[in-house]
């Protein structure tokens, strides 16, 4: 991949995109395409087949997806399992008809089974039954590394895989229905410290652990692997480490400077006991985090006052 290929990076306006392309840009590389969903449906066979047409890139990062936490999967399993499946189908294959050079899927570790050994290692993928909060979701991401596992080994295409472990970070969802832990926190705490309140509900017993990565590790991790890996197999990206949720509500209250009570409410889902990435391939290959949960926190809130806290109003 060189500073003049021409790059599409699809979801470029989410999270993960738009840190692929931040990325991307700091680096020197400039041909660089990017849609909308409003320019561009990815779930339009015939629209997608007509925009590789047009366009002809050589690298695709495939970031684009409906993605949500465990209230949103929970409550709109079809619409995630269409819209996902939907989405990397079309684009995979118009890769593969237009003759792509490279793509790099994007999936989760809620692809793994709910139950299996830790820390995740890639080959432990389908040896057990999935998360019930997130199985479409999961199923939808399961499809898209096989498929491209199957596009490589029928017809040659370089198609490779990455499975992210929770991300948070720049242009992350901070809607409190349907975001992820760590950004709905950060919201939850901001917003009682502004209105004096004097204590933050927590969902679920506190328990479970969760591994964080900074999205502008991820991108620098997705580029590395554009560079420098060709394999069949799917490869983790985290930080190997986890903390509990009660620990990340600790960390996040202590740097907003919440000084009011911590609740948990048990009746809510804890969703997955325990969610550790084994990122040892990834280290091996040459690529390790550089940014800590703290650190990371802080980079967030920053972000979100320098945008006068206009991401909450979603």
């Amino acid at each position: 991949m060189l500073k003049n290929s021409k790059i599409y990076i699809a979801g470029s306006n989410g999270m993960v995109g738009s840190a692929i392309l931040r990325n991307l840009k700091e680096n020197g590389f400039e041909n660089i395409i990017t849609k909308s969903s409003k320019e561009l449906d990815l779930r339009n066979q015939k629209a997608v087949l007509d925009f590789f047409e047009l366009e002809k890139p050589e690298f695709v990062f495939l970031a684009a997806a409906k993605v949500g936490g465990i209230h949103a999967n929970s409550t709109y399993p079809a619409g995630f399992i269409y819209d996902n499946m939907m989405i990397q189908n079309n684009i995979i294959h118009s890769a593969h008809i237009h003759k792509v050079k490279k793509l790099l899927f994007l999936g989760s570790s809620c692809i793994y089974p709910k139950f299996a050994e830790q820390p995740l290692k890639e080959n432990c993928l389908l040896t057990g039954a999935l998360e019930p909060t997130n199985e479409a979701y999961a199923i939808a991401k399961i499809s898209g590394l096989k498929m491209c596992e199957f596009y490589k080994k029928q017809y040659g295409s370089n198609f490779i895989s990455a499975m992210p472990t929770n991300l948070y970070g720049i242009n992350d969802n901070f809607d409190l229905e349907n975001s992820h832990v760590l950004p709905a926190l950060l919201r939850k705490f901001i917003e009682a410290k502004n209105n004096n309140k004097k204590e933050v509900v927590v969902w679920g017993s506190g328990t479970p652990l969760r591994e964080f990565l900074f999205v502008d590790d991820l991108a620098e991790a997705c580029i590395f692997l554009m560079h420098n890996y060709n394999d069949t197999e799917f490869v983790n990206i985290g930080t190997g480490l986890d903390v509990t949720i009660k620990e990340l509500a600790e960390t996040i209250k202590e740097i907003v400077g919440f000084s009011g009570n911590l609740v948990f409410d048990a009746s809510k889902p804890d969703g997955t006991p325990r969610k550790l990435l084994d990122v040892s391939k990834i280290n091996n290959l040459g690529w390790k985090y550089k940014v800590d949960l703290k650190n990371g926190i802080e980079k967030t809130l920053e972000w979100a006052k320098e945008n006068d806290f206009k991401v909450f109003k979603v």
